[in-house]
């Protein structure tokens, strides 16, 4: 892709003085398109005396500067050079940015916001260059995520907690080498860290039925936990799904055609007609299916109520609905392969954690023991 860089500039609204607003125009031979960027330098329509005068002068040479280091900047990239303000970046700035990216995704700007503060916090507020970003940096990261005390709850993180922070780290500099921001990535000198196993809360089938029963003080949650447990939809694809992501034919039943929020995949997703019985009446295409659907650490004590009123002890959360949709497919003998695609998982590994929670063929030795007559 070829760029051709200009200093333009434009008429602010009228003012005493008035003032132009300089931006680069740049030109894409390949797709024929035009990009601006304002610099956010002003210059006297009218100068009047020296001063005005000499800020023109020096204010038009800056945009200069500016302009020929865009060029340079481009076309380091376009030879494979690593250009050294690139790498004068803040990491702390590049990172913040990758955050800002992230808020059109629910699902995964929370944990990246959450990344960012822990590196802020580690680096004491002062950026670091990126090109300065090396293994001793992410190896004492790694240590201040898995040793300090720095939960919400004042205490240390969850190991799975710290590899999801870390990652995020792993994975914006990954960026900045494709980007060509740094030279190499220092990411492939350090160990990761290892993820460990949960407990994974789920429900049983009787234990569903009596969550049906039992009215809920938030009934749109109730709807929603319960179709997630039929599904396995995240919270975050369940908030974001609207009825025109719901179809019906005679050959295949209900499908569900929509984009995961977490990883922005395509997902085809074949649905129960029980399922849909949750959703109740049919809406417009744009509407949501769960319409005002909330859910923090309040609604999450409103679910909790809700279980303990059903009579179920067991320490559950919105995500256990998901669990427990994998778990009961694993007991009713779908084969893990499946089971992974209705989930939507990448990788058949993450979804052989579930098989681990519940292994019906071990059950069934179990309970097929021959009676001994002790």
């Amino acid at each position: 892709m070829t760029r051709k860089g200009k200093t333009s500039k434009k008429s602010l609204e009228k003012g005493k003085p008035q003032m132009n607003s300089l931006y680069l125009t740049y030109h894409d031979k390949d797709t024929k398109k035009r990009h601006y960027e304002f610099l956010k330098l002003y210059l006297y329509d009218k100068p009047k005396n020296f001063i005005e005068k000499e800020h023109n002068k020096e204010t038009e040479l800056l945009a200069e500067a500016i302009r020929a280091q865009r060029v340079l900047n481009f076309q380091s990239k376009k030879h494979g050079f690593i250009s050294s303000v690139n790498g004068k970046i803040g990491f702390l700035e590049y990172f913040k940015r990758l955050v800002d990216k992230k808020s059109e995704s629910a699902g995964t700007w929370g944990n990246w916001l959450s990344t960012y503060k822990h590196l802020h916090k580690f680096c004491n507020g002062k950026d670091i260059q990126i090109s300065k970003v090396d293994d001793l940096f992410l190896e004492n990261f790694k240590i201040y995520l898995l040793t300090s005390k720095i939960s919400s709850h004042g205490g240390k993180l969850s190991q799975n907690s710290a590899l999801s922070y870390f990652n995020k780290v792993r994975a914006a500099l990954r960026e900045a080498y494709h980007n060509k921001l740094i030279a190499e990535n220092p990411v492939n000198r350090v160990k990761g860290i290892k993820e460990k196993e949960t407990d994974r809360k789920y429900l049983t089938i009787e234990e569903l039925r009596k969550l049906v029963k039992t009215e809920c003080d938030y009934p749109i949650m109730k709807d929603a936990f319960l179709f997630s447990a039929m599904t396995g939809l995240r919270f975050s694809d369940i908030k974001a799904l609207k009825w025109k992501n719901i179809s019906y034919d005679s050959k295949n039943g209900y499908m569900l055609k929509f984009k995961q929020q977490k990883t922005k995949g395509i997902e085809y997703l074949p649905i129960s007609e029980q399922a849909v019985k949750i959703l109740g009446e049919r809406k417009d295409d744009e509407d949501l299916a769960f319409e005002n659907l909330i859910y923090s650490a309040y609604h999450n004590k409103i679910l909790r109520k809700w279980v303990e009123s059903a009579g179920v002890e067991k320490y559950i959360t919105f995500h256990c609905a998901r669990h427990t949709f994998a778990t009961l497919q694993l007991t009713m003998d779908t084969d893990i392969y499946t089971v992974s695609k209705l989930l939507g998982h990448r990788h058949l590994k993450t979804t052989e954690i579930y098989a681990k929670v519940i292994d019906k063929k071990k059950i069934d030795a179990v309970a097929n023991m021959p009676i001994l007559g002790l």
